[in-house]
């Protein structure tokens, strides 16, 4: 339940702070004495857009913080959802600045707008008078009978269902699409596959096609200086392999004479088997290396070809040629499957809608069941409140496909009169009327969920006399209920009822206008339903029907 609210620099509300209690409280204040401010400030807490224009002249942000006692409403798990601690007393704070940032805190934590929203709509329900245009809206209307059936869980599988079947749907549509762009390239995709294929192209044989390519080209330079080395070695004349022979002879012969000249034979000897290996090799090189045009005309044109579906597909690698070959054998081989995958795909969507299908009927079931029950409750509420031939009927249809919330349409029928025609209650129900069956739909709402606080702003606009008594039994009720129920009146007879009674006034100084809002004493409700009764003037007639009214209630 709201325990208390705080508005600091907001529209005309220099500071505020008020504790607000349970059962059922009025609020009366003359027109714009500021009780739309109070509501707007409380809509910001509910997760409503922020207008830096609401920012008091002068000040540079605005504050709104209520706190709500929510032991008993099992609010934990929202907690543990969003990562948020969990106390009995839980703060909602948002704070607006002039320069148009906005922050929200639930206990002290910054939080979402999205998460202030949904935790607000779980505390606090604001019926405005713009609210009764929900009359004529099939989703409010819908959304009346899935609380009343306590559709929670259902809708929950429901839209499970309904989710994985649109999934589903889309698929289909996006492969059906897919399989008609791609049977219109299949000639492409083949062409492009059997040319590669063709080309069998093997990793690693571009480098070793231009290696061997560049030998080729220069193989008679190569042969020919291949030549020359192994003459420098190896010739009998001028050779250095038989020049190096004699002086390892002339070298050896000295040892005996002189010891130096055996380490020098040795590394002369050495050297004479190196550089007659590698004449040797030279020479078998030389041997090895040949002119032949032929293969150099093979390995160019392979290369070619290499090159050539290169530069058509826009790549520099043998290996990125393999995968686009294997991208397209991936790509034909969809295109061939295709129609198998479509079929398959079909299937599933069938038997997707089936689920839906059977959820939606659990759910027409449980709303037909009751539509019944809010007829019967209905024309119990509305006859006490003036309207003794009253008809109200709840009209659940099919759709031609199920939808978001099922596959039921549903319209609220009404007639006032014996002899009238049900029709759609916004177009036959006067103002009056419909703000009677308004709060006969909070009342069977409330008596079906938890909702801590519910605060109703002239929702007795049209009525008097009788009739607002009535409504006022209503208000009662429901605030007697553990619940607390707050109503913004300009009527005596209800504003009498409440057990505990807020003014909003508006005081002037020499350079502003200020809004406030306080309790009255016992004697200031006699004194406030007396204005509320005879006007500015107070009497002595209207202060003796003041004092019957409280004392009636």
């Amino acid at each position: 339940m709201l325990r208390s609210l705080y508005i600091q620099n907001y529209a005309l509300i220099e500071q505020l702070d008020i504790r607000l209690e349970n059962g059922f409280s009025v609020i009366t204040g003359e027109t714009g004495a500021g009780k739309s401010i109070i509501l707007g400030a409380i809509g910001l807490l509910l997760g409503q857009r922020a207008d830096v224009k609401a920012i008091r002249r002068g000040a540079s942000k605005c504050i709104i913080e209520a706190r709500f006692e929510i032991a008993a409403y099992g609010m934990q798990p929202f907690f543990e959802a969003n990562d948020l601690e969990y106390e009995d007393e839980c703060i909602l704070r948002r704070e607006v600045y002039a320069s148009g940032k906005s922050r929200a805190f639930i206990n002290d934590t910054p939080a979402s707008l999205a998460q202030m929203k949904e935790l607000g709509e779980m505390l606090i329900d604001v019926h405005s008078q713009h609210q009764n245009l929900l009359l004529n809206k099939e989703g409010f209307q819908l959304n009346v009978l899935d609380i009343l059936a306590h559709n929670d869980g259902a809708l929950s599988v429901y839209a499970d269902c309904y989710g994985s079947w649109k999934k589903a749907q889309q698929q289909l549509e996006e492969l059906i699409a897919r399989a008609e762009r791609d049977k219109a390239d299949e000639d492409f995709v083949r062409f492009q596959l059997e040319q590669l294929e063709e080309a069998n192209l093997t990793a690693g044989e571009q480098e070793e096609l231009e290696q061997e390519a560049e030998l080729l080209s220069h193989a008679e330079d190569i042969k020919a200086g291949l030549y020359r080395v192994g003459q420098g070695l190896s010739a009998d004349e001028g050779g250095l392999l038989p020049l190096l022979n004699d002086c390892l002879s002339t070298m050896q012969s000295m040892r005996k004479v002189y010891p130096a000249a055996e380490e020098l034979s040795e590394r002369l000897e050495s050297s004479y088997i190196e550089l007659k290996d590698i004449a040797q090799e030279v020479a078998g090189r030389e041997e090895e290396v040949e002119f032949n045009p032929a293969r150099l005309d093979e390995v160019n044109a392979r290369l070619n070809l290499i090159y050539t579906l290169q530069q058509k597909h826009r790549v520099s690698t043998v290996d990125e040629l393999l995968t686009l070959q294997e991208e397209y054998a991936s790509r034909l081989s969809a295109i061939t499957s295709s129609d198998d995958q479509i079929e398959d795909l079909k299937q599933q969507c069938a038997d997707l809608y089936n689920k839906v299908k059977q959820q939606a009927a659990v759910l027409t079931e449980s709303r037909v069941a009751a539509a019944r029950e809010v007829e019967k409750q209905m024309a119990s509420r509305l006859v006490p409140l003036g309207m003794p031939n009253v008809r109200f009927q709840v009209e659940v249809g099919a759709r031609k496909e199920p939808g978001v919330h099922g596959a039921d349409t549903v319209s609220f029928l009404f007639s006032a009169n014996k002899n009238g025609t049900l029709q759609s209650i916004s177009s036959v129900a006067s103002g009056g009327e419909i703000a009677r069956v308004m709060l006969s739909l909070k009342a069977m709402i409330a008596g079906a969920v938890k909702l801590p606080t519910i605060v109703f702003d002239e929702i007795d606009t049209g009525v008097s006399g009788e009739i607002a008594d009535r409504m006022a039994d209503i208000m009662q009720e429901m605030g007697d209920s553990n619940r607390q129920v707050i109503s913004i009146t300009h009527l005596p007879q209800i504003a009498a009822r409440g057990r505990v009674h807020y003014k909003v006034y508006k005081e002037d100084n020499e350079n502003e206008t200020n809004s406030h809002i306080r309790r009255l004493t016992d004697e200031e409700r006699v004194e406030e339903l007396a204005h509320m009764l005879s006007g500015a003037t107070l009497t002595e007639a209207a202060l003796n029907n003041a004092r019957a009214l409280l004392g009636k209630a």
